[in-house]
């Protein structure tokens, strides 16, 4: 063998190795369960405070590191800032694991899951009355598995002195019946005496935390006759806290998890007690905090047992998947 067969047989070994190492890497196999790896990984829909736990999941799922990182968006003189988390993953496996994840927001990710376009759903709420009568003119049955728990949640400008409400103050604000902020104890600020008209908002119908109001909150009751698609109908959360932390009369909701971990609002937005109990880790765990919502993890009931949505759906029941979904920082059900 010449010098120069010897180089090229040296060569061709290292690159051998260097790519079997690259395939080992790349497939991205499962600790967890046999024989799941990025390419097989079914694709997991949810709303948009789930989004986090999702990620998270699938990470835990395949092997990788990740990590919370703090994103900023400025539009004119508006800065917005949430958190999400990251995987450690090369570029070009990037959109593989993608695709694995989407955040289609609570409706459509129901929608989506009847229509087997996705193969499990992670949300904060059961479906909605027009979600299942969708599913069953589909002939489709979901089957919805509680993995966590939130809160839904009250909130309020921070220049509002209001340290909490009630319930039926909470209705009375949202029928009409209440409509000025001294009913209920706020003089207003003092930069602009005698104006203290609530502005009350709404998220659309059939988002996550405007059928948790409607479910928890209103109870059938009538809202106030709001101006459908002008200032105090909100279509995305984000939204909703924009609108609260920008006008000192606002009153909205949202949940528990997305203000505490997504937004990280802090001083910029004012949760309130409702009922004298104050939301947070604790009074939503032993639930004396009136208003806790489940987190579901939601398939289809013809889903085959023997496949990898199953398996996961299976996992999340699991110790291992209990103490993933602890990592998120949802508290465990």
């Amino acid at each position: 063998m010449n010098k120069f067969t010897l180089i090229i047989t040296v060569l061709a070994s290292s690159t051998l190795y260097i790519c079997t190492s690259c395939n080992k890497e790349e497939s991205l196999t499962s600790p967890y369960i046999e024989g799941l790896t990025i390419d097989n990984y079914p694709v997991i829909d949810g709303s948009t405070s789930t989004l986090p736990l999702n990620t998270i999941i699938t990470c835990e799922l395949l092997g990788l590191n990740y990590q919370w990182v703090e994103n900023r968006q400025t539009e004119g003189y508006e800065t917005t800032v949430w958190w999400s988390v990251e995987p450690e993953i090369k570029s070009n496996l990037k959109r593989t694991f993608d695709r694995c994840i989407k955040s289609s927001q609570t409706h459509h990710s129901f929608i989506n899951l009847i229509d087997k376009e996705v193969d499990i759903t992670i949300t904060v709420r059961t479906m909605s009355p027009d979600e299942k009568a969708y599913a069953a003119a589909k002939g489709i049955t979901l089957i919805e598995t509680p993995i966590a728990i939130d809160a839904f949640i009250v909130i309020i400008n921070p220049e509002n002195q209001l340290y909490g409400l009630t319930t039926e103050e909470i209705q009375g604000i949202y029928t009409g019946k209440i409509t000025d902020w001294k009913e209920l104890g706020w003089g207003g600020l003092e930069a602009y005496p005698g104006y203290t008209q609530i502005s009350p908002f709404i998220r659309d119908p059939n988002s996550g935390s405007q059928e948790l109001m409607d479910l928890l909150i209103m109870k059938g009751l009538d809202y106030i006759n709001l101006p459908i698609y002008e200032d105090n109908l909100i279509w995305t959360m984000m939204g909703m806290v924009n609108r609260i932390a920008s006008d000192p009369y606002a009153i909205g909701y949202t949940v528990y998890y997305y203000n505490d971990r997504i937004l990280r609002t802090g001083d910029n937005l004012k949760t309130i007690a409702i009922d004298g109990v104050y939301p947070n880790k604790q009074t939503i765990s032993d639930r004396s905090y009136p208003y806790t919502a489940e987190v579901y993890a939601v398939i289809r009931s013809d889903t085959d047992r023997s496949s990898m949505a199953y398996k996961i759906y299976e996992w999340l029941q699991t110790e291992a998947g209990r103490k993933a979904i602890s990592k998120s920082g949802y508290t465990l059900n």
